[in-house]
């Protein structure tokens, strides 16, 4: 059975960091040195990357969630074009404060969530026949909702909370204040996490490595400010997704709902007789996923600037992809919410890349498969190598 201690333990990871860390470069530097990516390392573009990579990290986040416990989604792509849009239609055509119209699609995206998380756990309906349903079916109902037309996000060019989520910026100072304030929580989570660790007989790194690791970490963050500042500052879309990684970080390593995911995805039958109770823990794992769903559908909308019958197409497969590339086993037990940023961050880059220099749709998605497919492999590689 594994745990979260044991997901993150082992001499596979750093092999596989080292990995995600050449292929990550290897991507960067292709577009930077590519005669039509000059523009890749602009305030303005990597402003933009930043964005793109709020929206596919929280939804793999969520995969996270229920890839964990040995579950899949396929739904969640079509889900995100479908919450998005119907939070459109109540806002521009019924004519619902934004507030209003997005708590209740949060709302909509739980109930249905947890409905199919009671589906797949107590009828023992398999996850990837009930969520490639859901596909088609949320699909339909975003279609039907937007009559197959298009929807802008802010009509008569009229702000609303919507789109406030991808055009807000927190510029000048108020970027370094949000400095400050993550560092201070780095800072204070390492110390305690250090002195916890020390007090129950954990071997620990030396000071100078713990405090050259949140050194290096403090820097990039500064580095970060500076370079969104010369745009327009810190995006909104970009604190959001900071949200998410604590909550999600919380809930996997810190809480008694996590410890049972990973006991679930490691072996569910030893899971029972330990008095896990599964149906519980796995559909509340559902059930967050369809609140991060329903998060992610309102960021990418609100980022296009429309909702139209192409929004969150394959977006489930760049997730997924993300947590795999991240370490995430698609049996379950195995995955951690740094692994999935690692993983989210590759795929954000190659796909802003891609668009920055203009690549085919077509070459698009045979450089998303390729991606997947190489990374499941590296999967199973290390995997036999551990064995």
């Amino acid at each position: 059975m594994n745990s979260p201690s044991s997901a993150t333990a082992g001499s596979s990871f750093p092999i596989r960091h080292l990995y995600m860390a050449g292929a990550l470069i290897f991507i960067s530097l292709f577009f930077v040195v590519h005669p039509r990516g000059g523009m890749f390392l602009s305030p303005q573009n990597l402003s933009n990357l930043s964005i793109e990579l709020a929206i596919t990290a929280s939804l793999a986040l969520g995969m996270l969630l229920v890839l964990l416990p040995g579950m899949i989604d396929l739904s969640v792509g079509s889900a995100v074009g479908m919450l998005g849009g119907i939070a459109c239609v109540m806002i521009i055509d019924v004519g619902l404060p934004a507030p209003a119209a997005m708590l209740l699609v949060v709302v909509l995206a739980a109930v249905v969530w947890s409905m199919m998380g009671m589906l797949i756990v107590r009828h023992q309906v398999p996850a990837f026949i009930i969520t490639l349903g859901g596909l088609l079916v949320f699909k339909g109902i975003h279609w039907t909702v937007i009559r197959n037309s298009t929807i802008p996000v802010v009509p008569g060019g009229e702000e609303n909370l919507l789109s406030l989520l991808t055009t807000f910026y927190l510029s000048g100072p108020a970027g370094y204040v949000l400095f400050a304030v993550v560092s201070a929580g780095l800072v204070y989570r390492q110390v305690r996490s250090r002195r916890a660790r020390i007090a129950h007989g954990f071997v620990v790194p030396d000071r100078e490595t713990a405090f050259l690791r949140v050194f290096v970490a403090l820097q990039a963050l500064l580095l970060l400010v500076i370079v969104m500042n010369q745009h327009k500052g810190v995006p909104l879309a970009l604190v959001i997704l900071g949200g998410v990684i604590l909550f999600v970080y919380v809930v996997t390593q810190h809480t008694r709902i996590g410890r049972y995911l990973y006991a679930i995805g490691g072996n569910e039958d030893a899971a029972r007789l330990s008095g896990v109770p599964v149906e519980r823990v796995v559909t509340g794992a559902f059930l967050l996923l369809g609140v991060i769903v329903a998060l992610t559908g309102f960021l990418q909308t609100a980022y296009g600037g429309y909702t139209t019958t192409t929004v969150g197409n394959l977006m489930e497969l760049d997730a997924i992809a993300a947590c795999v590339i991240g370490g995430t086993s698609l049996k379950g037990g195995r995955g951690t919410v740094l692994g999935v940023l690692f993983g989210a961050l590759i795929m954000a880059v190659l796909l802003n890349g891609m668009t920055l220099i203009a690549v085919s749709p077509e070459a698009k998605f045979i450089a998303r498969g390729a991606v997947l497919v190489l990374a499941v492999w590296v999967d199973v590689y290390l995997g036999r190598r551990n064995t």
